[in-house]
Formats: structure tokens, C-alpha cells, sequence
């Protein structure tokens, strides 16, 4: 047993695609908690939590391979014993309750401080559920509305990442923009703008914006 783990320290596992930011946060965490192991995409987070099984999982939203919800469907199996709280760029309503409907605990955005992820990470590690303020408002409309929603063929036909490029353009952004947000290339940002116009038959970003608006994505 490591001397970690004898002082009972909570074990976490990192999720996300961008190896710098898992970095800083190892670097902002590491010495209050015992992160046991790291994951960029969907197949390496699977394998990782199912050998480790953490106490918690700090899970991005956005990954390779289908996306933090993706990760908590093939890991449903363990969920009783490793709680999940999202940690994402993202603070669109339609991520926070797609993560939570999964069995995710908590939901808090890439803007927390270091300290406040500490106590986070304690919490959902002792069964409580933990969202940044304004996002706990969505989760709890979603689960207090009597009727579901109509699935959305259209929109379940983009990857979350397209998602998230198409809320960023009916916001308004530029490609620059996007690009500096997300932190991927001006190029990948134009693939994933024409993916998105092709999949959702859409001519320009005056027609996507009202479409994104339409369904208030925006």
C-alpha cells in the first residue's frame, strides 16, 4: 500500500484530451489527493478507471472516441463504487445534464480554482453532488420537468465537439476565435464548421445560428 493511500487520501484518475492541462491540474491537486492515473480519449479512460478504479474521475466532457458520456456508459458497471465530476471548458446546459443523466456527480467548469477543485474532488468522493453555481440550475429544471424531451435527431447526428463549435458560431465567434477557446487549429475548426452544415443540411452560419437558436443552444 502506497503511504498515500494509508493516509486515505482520495484516489483520482484524470480524463482529459489536452496532456498540458491534465498536467496543471495534476500540479494544482497532486499534493492534496493521489492521482493514480491520466487518460486523453475515450478507450485509454475506460481501460485506465476499470484497472485503477479511483474514488473519483475527473472527466472532460469533449474526447475523442464519443465524449465523457461515452466514458461513463462503458463504465456503468463500476459506478457504484467510482463517483465521476465533470470538468469541462463548456457550460451549455445540454452537456451538464447529458453528463449527469449518465450517473456523473458533479459538473464544475475549466474556471475553478485549485483549492475549490480540492474540496470538490473531497465531496463527490463522500457521495455528495457538486456543480459550479449557475450550472446546478440546469440539472435541476431538467429533472423536475414531468414530461422528456423529444430526442433531437438532428442534433444527436453531431460529435460533441461539433456541438460545441456550432453553439461558439451562433454566439457569434470567429474561427480565430474558436480556435483560441478550444485550443485546436483555425483548420480544424472550418472541418468541423462544414461537417456540422453538411450533417444539418445548412447553407451558411446565418442559417446555422438560427437553427442553434431555434433550439436555444445559443
Amino acid at each position: 500500500m502506497s503511504e498515500a493511500a494509508s493516509e486515505g487520501r482520495v484516489r483520482v484518475v484524470l480524463v482529459d484530451d489536452h496532456r498540458m492541462f491534465r498536467t496543471g491540474v495534476r500540479a494544482e491537486i497532486g499534493e492534496a489527493v493521489d492521482v493514480v492515473g491520466e487518460a486523453e480519449d475515450v478507450a485509454s479512460a475506460v481501460a485506465v478507471v476499470h484497472e485503477q478504479l479511483p474514488d473519483v474521475v475527473l472527466l472532460d466532457v469533449h474526447l475523442p472516441g464519443g465524449g465523457g458520456v461515452e466514458v461513463l456508459k462503458q463504465c456503468a458497471d463500476v459506478q457504484a463504487r467510482v463517483r465521476f465530476l465533470a470538468l469541462s471548458v463548456s457550460d451549455a446546459a445540454d452537456d451538464v445534464i447529458g453528463v449527469i443523466r449518465g450517473g456523473a456527480r458533479g459538473y464544475v467548469t475549466k474556471s475553478i480554482t485549485g483549492d475549490e477543485l480540492v474540496r470538490a474532488v473531497g465531496r463527490v468522493a463522500e457521495g455528495d453532488a457538486v456543480f459550479s453555481p449557475r450550472l446546478a440550475g440546469f440539472v435541476l429544471d431538467a429533472f423536475a420537468a414531468t414530461d422528456v424531451p423529444p430526442i433531437d435527431e438532428d442534433l444527436d447526428r453531431l460529435t460533441q465537439r461539433e456541438r460545441e463549435v456550432l453553439r461558439l458560431i451562433a454566439r457569434g465567434y470567429a474561427y480565430k476565435e474558436i480556435a483560441r477557446r478550444l485550443v485546436i487549429s483555425v483548420k480544424t475548426v472550418e472541418t468541423h464548421v462544414s461537417a456540422v452544415l453538411r450533417k444539418l443540411q445548412l447553407s451558411n452560419r446565418h442559417e446555422l445560428t438560427r437553427w442553434a437558436t431555434d433550439r436555444r443552444l445559443v
